[in-house]
């Protein structure tokens, strides 16, 4: 929520703000800094980090709903499952992404953005609150690692990679390019399992780890909820049917899916390292010359 009306104020503000020309050269007067590409950037980095919270918290909360309301007890706690290993991811990655929007709603208001008047940084310092407010988001890491991917032996975790597979091979035509991206965040996902599964005798190992998979794990799952908004929205658009939605609101569902997949989803890898590096360096330094 944080996130959100962060990026409505930034949104507002970078229409509002005149401050440098054109760098194309079409204009010869000060634009909008919303028409510079840069601001345009982090306008869209925040709008689309902010849709994919959202998107997996709705999934999140569905799979609740199911859990408690299904007829059938199989289809009941499969869903169950989701919910038990998604939580920590959901509490932990979503007040990160919330700080991380709000810090970036502060830069696009520029120097005014650092003071109280415009009410940048007060989302930044409200935002700030969550990442501690469930025991600490490595709490939740750990969770995840040490406790949920191993739930039903490995299974659940099995029947999410293998959903967001699924998706990510269906992803055909204009939205290959998203399907690409989501393979490949996957394979860097189960790089990491690999590895976490040969060290399940050494829990400082996983630990080391936890928080890095954690944001790793988020980030391909928000990018698979974004994945799935842009398949639905290019399915309405080919129907033509779709008097709920209009038919910018469908394209813009596709590009900032794109966006994401493009701009987010890569740096799924520079993510592996660090949650395979192992427990050697937190400890190469004794605690006393810390």
């Amino acid at each position: 929520a944080i996130a959100e009306r962060a990026y409505q104020r930034a949104r507002a503000f970078a229409e509002e703000r005149p401050q440098g020309r054109a760098i194309d050269g079409k204009s010869k007067d000060a634009v909008a800094i919303i028409e510079h590409a840069d601001v345009k950037r982090m306008l869209l980095d925040m709008r689309t980090k902010t849709e994919a919270v959202r998107g997996l918290a709705y999934w999140v909360a569905a799979q609740l709903d199911v859990a408690h309301r299904h007829p059938d007890a199989a289809v009941a706690a499969k869903a169950q499952g989701y919910v038990d290993l998604l939580t920590p991811v959901v509490k932990a990655w979503s007040t990160d992404v919330g700080v991380d929007v709000a810090n970036t709603g502060v830069q696009v208001h520029g120097g005014m953005g650092f003071i109280n008047e415009t009410g940048a940084a007060q989302h930044l310092r409200d935002a700030r609150i969550a990442p501690i407010y469930e025991g600490t988001n490595g709490i939740q890491g750990l969770d995840l690692v040490m406790r949920k991917l191993s739930l039903d032996g490995g299974s659940v975790m099995a029947s999410l990679m293998g959903e967001m597979t699924a998706t990510a091979a269906g992803l055909t035509g204009d939205l290959a390019p998203i399907g690409a991206r989501l393979a490949d965040a996957l394979a860097d996902v189960t790089t990491v399992m690999e590895w976490m599964a040969a060290r399940g005798s050494r829990p400082n190992d996983l630990a080391s780890g936890a928080t890095p998979f954690l944001r790793l794990l988020g980030t391909v799952v928000g990018g698979w909820a974004l994945a799935r908004e842009a398949q639905t929205a290019a399915r309405l658009l080919d129907e033509g049917d779709h008097e709920m939605f209009s038919s910018d609101f469908l394209a813009d569902k596709i590009v900032t899916a794109r966006f994401y997949a493009d701009q987010i989803l890569p740096g799924t890898a520079g993510l592996v390292a660090p949650s395979t590096g192992g427990d050697e360096l937190m400890f190469a330094i004794a605690a006393d010359r810390l």
